[in-house]
Parts: C-alpha cells; sequence; structure tokens
C-alpha cells in the first residue's frame, strides 16, 4: 500500500513539473514501481506463496562459502620396495660390514669375505609422515526447507604442497643369508626428498544448533558436519643413495640414468611423480557468528581420513613405474576461517 501511494505521488509530481509532454514516461515509470513491490517480495521470501502477494518462508536458503587456513598431516610410512636383495661383505677383522655398492663404489673390499645376502624389503622406514602446509577451500549448497538447521554442500579442499624428507629413508636390522656364517646386520638405506599435495572434492551434511527459522544474528551458532570425498594426492620424489646399496640393482636401472665414473657405476634416478586416488572421510566442527541473516564469519576443523598414499618410481617416458614407500592412515586436520554467504 506505501509503495502504491509513492508511486501515485510521484506520477503526480511528473505531472506537475513536466506537464503534458513527460506524462506518459512517468506514469509509466510509476506503473513500473507498482509491479515491482509483489517481485521483490517473491526475492526476499522465498517459500510457498500463499496469495496476496504474501510467502511463507520456509528457511530454505542457497549456501556461497570460502574459507582458507592450515594444515597439519601425519600417517605410517611402508616400505614397498618390493624384493631387491643386496649382497654385503665383511672386512677380515669383523669390524665392519658393507654393501655391494660400498665395495665398488671404493674399491676397499678386495681382501673382504663374502657375507651373504639380504632383502631390503625387510628393513622398515625410520620416519613417520609429519607435515604442515595451508589449506584453503569453497563450497556451494542449500538449507534444507522447514530445516534450516541442515545444511547440505557440495565442496572442493585444497591442501598444498608440503616436504617429507628422510635420510635414511629405511633403517633397521636384517639377518644375512647364502654366506659362510650367520650374520644379523644393521642396514640404513635410501635417501629420499619428496613432496605431497591433495585436492579433495566432498559432500557434506552440516547441523547447525539454534531454534527456530532464522539464524541469530550476533550469537554463535556452532555446528558438527560429516561427509565423504574423493581425494586425489600427486606425490613427487627424488630418490639418491648415499648408502650405497641400491643404485647397484640391475632391476632398478631403467627408473635413472647410469652414470660411470672412471669405471664405477651408479644410477642417478629420474625425478618421480605419482597420483593416488582415494575415498576420503570427513568429520567437521566449528562455530560461525551471524554478522547479518545473509553473511556468516565461520571458524572450524575438519579432520580428513586418507587411506594409502604412495610413492614410486617411474622411468624417463613414464611407462613404467614401481612402488617405494607409502603412507598408511593418513590423516589431515584442516583448521580453517572462512565467510558463508546464505540467500
Amino acid at each position: 500500500m506505501l509503495c502504491f501511494i509513492f508511486c501515485f505521488l510521484l506520477g503526480r509530481f511528473c505531472d506537475i513539473i513536466y506537464g503534458m509532454k513527460l506524462r506518459n514516461t512517468c506514469f509509466l515509470f510509476a506503473v513500473s514501481c507498482v509491479l515491482a513491490g509483489p517481485a521483490v517480495a517473491g526475492w526476499q521470501y522465498d517459500g510457498v506463496y500463499i496469495g496476496d502477494g504474501y510467502y511463507q518462508d520456509d528457511g530454505s536458503r542457497f549456501v556461497l562459502s570460502v574459507r582458507g587456513g592450515a594444515s597439519v598431516g601425519f600417517g605410517q610410512t611402508k616400505n614397498d620396495v618390493g624384493a631387491i636383495v643386496t649382497r654385503y661383505y665383511v672386512d677380515p677383522t669383523q669390524t665392519m660390514v658393507a654393501p655391494e655398492g660400498y665395495c665398488q663404489a671404493t674399491g676397499a673390499c678386495t681382501d673382504w669375505t663374502y657375507a651373504g645376502y639380504g632383502d631390503l624389503a625387510e628393513v622398515p622406514t625410520d620416519k613417520n609422515l609429519n607435515t604442515f602446509s595451508f589449506a584453503a577451500g569453497a563450497s556451494v549448497g542449500w538449507t534444507l526447507p522447514n530445516l534450516p538447521q541442515w545444511r547440505f554442500e557440495f565442496g572442493w579442499d585444497t591442501i598444498t604442497k608440503s616436504d617429507y624428507n628422510a635420510s635414511p629413508m629405511f633403517k633397521g636390522d636384517i639377518a644375512l643369508a647364502g654366506g659362510s656364517s650367520d650374520y644379523v646386520i644393521s642396514v640404513e638405506s635410501a635417501s629420499v626428498n619428496s613432496e605431497l599435495s591433495t585436492d579433495v572434492f566432498s559432500v557434506m551434511a552440516f547441523h547447525d544448533f539454534f531454534d527456530g527459522m532464522y539464524k541469530p544474528v550476533g550469537q554463535f551458532i556452532p555446528y558438527v558436519g560429516f561427509g565423504v570425498g574423493y581425494a586425489d594426492t600427486k606425490t613427487v620424489l627424488n630418490l639418491s643413495d648415499p648408502y650405497g646399496d641400491i643404485a647397484y640393482q640391475l632391476d632398478l636401472a631403467q627408473y635413472g640414468e647410469i652414470i660411470d665414473n672412471n669405471g664405477i657405476k651408479s644410477i642417478e634416478f629420474y625425478k618421480s611423480t605419482r597420483n593416488t586416488a582415494n575415498v576420503a572421510g570427513i568429520l567437521s566442527f566449528g562455530a560461525s557468528y551471524g554478522l547479518t541473516q545473509q553473511m556468516f564469519f565461520d571458524f572450524g576443523v575438519r579432520a580428513m581420513y586418507i587411506p594409502r598414499v604412495k610413492w614410486g618410481l617411474t622411468n624417463i617416458d613414464d611407462t613404467k613405474h614401481r612402488e617405494f614407500f607409502s603412507a598408511e592412515n593418513l590423516i589431515y586436520i584442516n583448521a580453517m576461517a572462512g565467510i558463508r554467504f546464505e540467500f
């Protein structure tokens, strides 16, 4: 009614000021003002039309959010090299046992005796995964009609590049076989310099703890969430052999360039990249603060479980692959702040 009165007065004002010449233009503007009333009402109050220009708001909203923060990750590493058999030699005084690679590189084992062979696959990893990186994400979704405490979101989270470095990569005792005596020796093997980064595409359900049909303004609203996602993790591996026990293995020669240094051969391994796909489980909790009925400041924590991430060797044209180690039961904990809009 107020809109109609305003538009009528506006039309009369135009008639008095501008006269007959612009009366029609002002009249059309006044009519458009009248028609705008129901249109605005329908946009502002999404829900069921109950007649006479009135809508019953059912609490459903379109949701859009962006966020960013920090991430920590941890997991248990596992030896995946398979069977790499290394021969070992012992000096005459029984004070040192060295792998064949060391003997070839130094030429110091001519008077040593053969001690036996050992399988590197039996040696455990020396360092578990523990990383720190940054995280960011975005989501779209909606709140349920007549149940505005529940919202569902399709989201994307990215966990930026972090490092995992270990030297030695593998460390432990190994029993030798095939020699003149039984030896149990302590083995240190391989050095890795590596990276990993992860993208997660998820479907999440959230429950906001408040009463009524409208989220309160100027108050904290706690929430919990859960969901599943598709996790794609990219790993980059740089492998070196400072302990002289893997670069002389013939089955690894295709994963690097053979270097001949005055008759002593070694392998310079290629930089290798691998992607691992997983189904991820996600839990979330946090709180939002209502700045307006449409805008909320959000702080939350997301815990993402990824069953396994792999690092592997590749040849120069990426046609052959070999697993080297992995991280099992990987968990990312992301603490992020952001803004959520509900229209």
